[in-house]
C-alpha cells in the first residue's frame, strides 16, 4: 500500500512573534517543529504501514530548513521523504500551497491513503487537507479519530463530530485528516535517529512540478494577508484570597457586579 503523508514545519507558538511592517512571522531565530496533528496523520500512517505492508512518503512544502522535520519523520519510521522548495512558492495561500503537494503526489504516482493533520498550528484553516483531495479528484473524510479497519480497496473509520462520532466506509484512494484523539505519536528509536542522518531528502521544485506563475506563489493566491497583529489584553486580573468559601462569596459578588 502506498501512503503519503503531507507534513509542515511550523514555528514554536509559544514562541511566535509578528513583524508590524510585512504582516509576517518571524521565524528568524524561533525554534521550529512538526506540526503537532500531522503527527497524529504520520503515526498512522505508520500503524497501517506495519499491519498490512506498504510504503510511508512523508511530503512537505518549505524553505531548506523544512528537511529537518523531514529527517525527524524518518527518525519516526517513514521510508522516505520529499522536500517541495523553491522562491516561487512563498507567499502562497492555502489553494496554491494545496495545488502544488497535490501536483507533487500525482508526479510521485499516487497514493491508496493520503494523511494530513487536521490543521496547522500556525494558519488553523483545515482547508489543505481537503484541497488537495479536490484537486486529485478524490474523497477526503476529515477529522479522523479512529481507523477500524484497513482492507485491500475499502477503509472503514469513526469520524469526529460535535456531537459524537459517525462510522464510515471509504473506498481508495482517499485523503484523510487527523485530530489529536486518533493515536499517541512514538517516540524516535536511536536505529531510527540513525537512519533519519543516513537519508536522501529528494528535492522538487517548480520547474519539476510543472507549474506556472499564475499557480503558485502570490500569483496564484486568491487570499491575501491585508493586517497580522496580537489582540491586546484587556481584561483585568483580579485575585480572590481567603478561605475557599470567602473566595467563592467573593466570585458571586463579582459576577453579579458584572451582570448589574
Amino acid at each position: 500500500m502506498k501512503i503519503v503523508v503531507c507534513i509542515k514545519q511550523v514555528p514554536d507558538t509559544s514562541e511566535v512573534k509578528l513583524n508590524k511592517e510585512t504582516n509576517t512571522l518571524i521565524r528568524d531565530g524561533i525554534p521550529s517543529i512538526i506540526n503537532p496533528y500531522d503527527r497524529h496523520a504520520l503515526e498512522a500512517a505508520l500503524l497501517i504501514r506495519d499491519d498490512v505492508g506498504g510504503r510511508v512518503t512523508v511530503l512537505s512544502m518549505g524553505p531548506p530548513q523544512a528537511e529537518d522535520s523531514l529527517r525527524e519523520a524518518i527518525g519516526l519510521g517513514a521510508d522516505e521523504a520529499v522536500l517541495l522548495t523553491d522562491r516561487a512558492f512563498a507567499g502562497s495561500d492555502t489553494l496554491a500551497t494545496s495545488r502544488i503537494l497535490s501536483r507533487a503526489i500525482e508526479i510521485l504516482g499516487g497514493a491508496d491513503l493520503i494523511f494530513c493533520g487536521k490543521q496547522a498550528i500556525d494558519g488553523d484553516t483545515a482547508q489543505v487537507g481537503p484541497e488537495v483531495a479536490e484537486f486529485l479528484g478524490i474523497p477526503h473524510v476529515a477529522y479522523v479519530r479512529k481507523i477500524l479497519s484497513v482492507g485491500d480497496n475499502v477503509i472503514k473509520l469513526e469520524r469526529l463530530m460535535d456531537d459524537g462520532y459517525d462510522i464510515i466506509e471509504a473506498e481508495t484512494p482517499v485523503l484523510l485528516t487527523a485530530v489529536k484523539e486518533l493515536n499517541t505519536p512514538r517516540l524516535p528509536s536511536l536505529r531510527g535517529k540513525m537512519a533519519a542522518k543516513k537519508a536522501q531528502i529528494k528535492r522538487l521544485s517548480s520547474v519539476d512540478l510543472n507549474l506556472s506563475e499564475a499557480e503558485m506563489g502570490l500569483k496564484g493566491s486568491p487570499t491575501q494577508v491585508n493586517k497580522v497583529f496580537t489582540p491586546e489584553a484587556r481584561a483585568q486580573k483580579k485575585e480572590l484570597t481567603g478561605t475557599l468559601e470567602e473566595q467563592v462569596t467573593a466570585l458571586a459578588n463579582e459576577l453579579k457586579n458584572m451582570l448589574v
